[in-house]
């Protein structure tokens, strides 16, 4: 199963993709869709719609992982990540491609085995599950690869 993660957000948003066969996990790619600060939000928007549908092609996955929206206190900065997880979903549904969702504690159980585990030892074990030299940077890759491997260990999507 090939999969893509997204850890969605306006001005950066981190992508990873994995392919996983049985218990094996292999990098495929990672980085980030950036769009310039001071940008009216519906051109942000269309930059990550359409450099997602481009991964989407490039990359052919069988299945999409997108990180939940979680916030504690700045409700402007949800509804901003939230119009970001929409254009990421429609892209992805356009492609035909299901998708799975997971919180960030999700993603840290799956990775860790521990819901509280903090980012350093996240990126650590990403690193190690997919055999890499380095922590995979920047942060925002690394998580979304994390989103990803909570998908592949997830196997099929629900709703499909």
């Amino acid at each position: 199963m090939r999969v893509l993660g997204f850890d969605p957000g306006t001005a950066t948003t981190g992508y990873g993709v994995v392919q996983s066969k049985g218990n094996k996990l292999t990098h495929i790619a990672h980085g980030t869709i950036d769009t310039p600060p001071h940008t009216h939000f519906a051109k942000r928007l269309k930059t990550i719609y359409e450099e997602a549908t481009r991964l989407l092609e490039l990359h052919q996955p069988d299945a999409v992982a997108i990180e939940k929206l979680f916030f504690k206190q700045n409700v402007t900065t949800g509804i901003t990540v939230a119009q970001a997880r929409g254009v990421l979903a429609l892209a992805a549904e356009q492609a035909g491609v299901p998708i799975g969702e997971f919180s960030p504690t999700q993603a840290k159980m799956a990775i860790t085995g521990y819901g509280k585990a903090d980012k350093k030892q996240m990126q650590e074990m990403i690193k190690i599950l997919l055999n890499l030299d380095t922590i995979p940077r920047p942060d925002d890759a690394a998580d979304a690869l994390g989103i990803a491997i909570c998908q592949a260990h997830a196997g099929k999507v629900m709703g499909e």
